[in-house]
């Protein structure tokens, strides 16, 4: 199997949630991701209103974070900072959940802070739903996919990439098992060469997450070989 630079772009969300970016470091990844053409541009709630004006002329999408990346705050918090992205001009967005709930059992806790925010962003794209699959047993795992299948949302993400390991085809592979394909799966996380790319495509991711898009799409053959 092998992805084109066109075929390759569809799938990535190119991403810079570092604290200290600045608007010049969101008009290069904005400036990248229109010239690779990727899906989405992902990026901190402060900086969406710049790289959707950026974006005015383009089909790339704006993609924010919520509740990033710690995911430990209130409901009310969540689903003001999706209400706030989406009058912005996000047209996706990427909730962290409340890990420590869900691993105390407090499942319908879990799916309350997920319909809430898929309810203040009806009309966009998507909302992805970030698990930090690596600290999760597998039961947890489980009952983490039943909580975004319950709650509205359409993806399954692996992790902010921010406080574990980087994603294996493995993490792709378990979500596409206990999901059932009935959620799309999000694959973020220390991605950074094409291989990287094709493998957890392979193994069934619909998007991925890096910093690295513009790089990988740069290893991209321009046509199939």
């Amino acid at each position: 199997m092998e992805l084109t630079k066109k075929q390759l772009a569809k799938y990535i969300d190119h991403t810079n949630l570092r604290p200290q970016a600045t608007s010049d470091d969101i008009s290069l990844l904005v400036m990248e991701a229109k010239k690779a053409g990727f899906y989405s541009v992902c990026v901190n709630p402060c900086h969406v209103q710049y790289a959707k004006k950026l974006l005015r002329d383009s089909d790339v999408l704006v993609s924010c974070v919520v509740g990033f990346p710690l995911g430990a705050t209130f409901i009310e918090t969540k689903v003001l900072e999706a209400k706030k992205a989406v009058e912005r001009g996000a047209d996706e967005l990427d909730m962290v959940i409340n890990l420590g709930a869900l691993k105390e059992g407090k499942y319908s806790f879990v799916v309350r802070e997920i319909k809430e925010v898929v309810r203040v962003a009806r009309g966009i794209e998507n909302v992805k739903v970030i698990i930090e699959l690596p600290l999760l047993t597998r039961q947890e795992a489980e009952l983490a996919c039943k909580a975004v299948l319950e709650g509205g949302a359409s993806f399954v993400k692996t992790s902010t990439g921010f406080n574990v390991r980087p994603v294996i085809k493995e993490d792709v592979l378990l979500l596409k098992e206990i999901s059932g394909g009935s959620l799309k799966i999000k694959a973020a996380g220390g991605i950074r060469t094409y291989e990287q790319a094709l493998e957890l495509i392979k193994a069934g991711a619909h998007r991925l997450g890096t910093s690295s898009g513009y790089r990988i799409w740069s290893e991209a053959p321009d046509r199939p070989r």
